[in-house]
């Protein structure tokens, strides 16, 4: 009789782990961040090494924090929505251009517009470290208290920017666009 309930048993577990396994969010990749105070930094602009960025720039608004590089195609697919609601959320945009070249960076900037308030320049990637970045792009939403609300990996959109942004910019700011 255990020859037979066994192998009915482990079917019924496999069956049940791949019907869980197809309901979760493919791409999904929960930060612990979500909730915590963001990560602290200090780190050269982009535009002048010679002065720096810190987290505190972050503190006391609803922000975005963009994680890109020019060597990222993600980048450059979200950079013209990025350009879009740099002039229309009033929500600032820090940017971490991550493992880049500086030149290569200003060059994109001056070419395809500068969506960021101030951008970090990580150049070997330590800061992106501390913040969990998988890969690029990545977006995080910054509260006015400084905690990390939501992260985004894969290129924005307009799609995830209403479902996802926009409720918790609201919920945050009291009101769509932030003041």
């Amino acid at each position: 009789m255990w020859r037979y309930v066994i192998p009915v048993l482990l079917f019924i577990g496999i069956a049940v782990l791949s019907l869980r396994g197809l309901d979760l969010t493919p791409g999904y990749v929960p930060s612990p961040l979500i909730g915590k105070p963001a990560p602290t930094f200090v780190l050269p602009t982009l535009k002048d090494p010679a002065q720096t960025i810190s987290s505190e720039a972050l503190a006391g608004k609803t922000a975005l924090f963009n994680v890109w590089g020019t060597w990222c195609v993600g980048c450059r697919q979200e950079h013209s929505f990025l350009n879009e609601v740099s002039k229309t959320s009033g929500v600032p945009i820090y940017g971490l251009n991550w493992k880049d070249n500086r030149a290569n960076a200003l060059n994109w900037l001056s070419t395809l517009g500068d969506p960021y308030t101030a951008s970090a320049f990580d150049e070997i990637g330590e800061v992106a470290i501390d913040w969990g970045v998988y890969g690029a792009p990545e977006t995080f939403l910054i509260g006015r208290d400084g905690t990390v609300l939501y992260k985004h990996i894969a290129p924005l959109t307009p799609e995830i920017w209403q479902s996802e942004f926009i409720p918790r910019i609201t919920a945050d700011c009291g009101s769509y666009p932030c003041p």
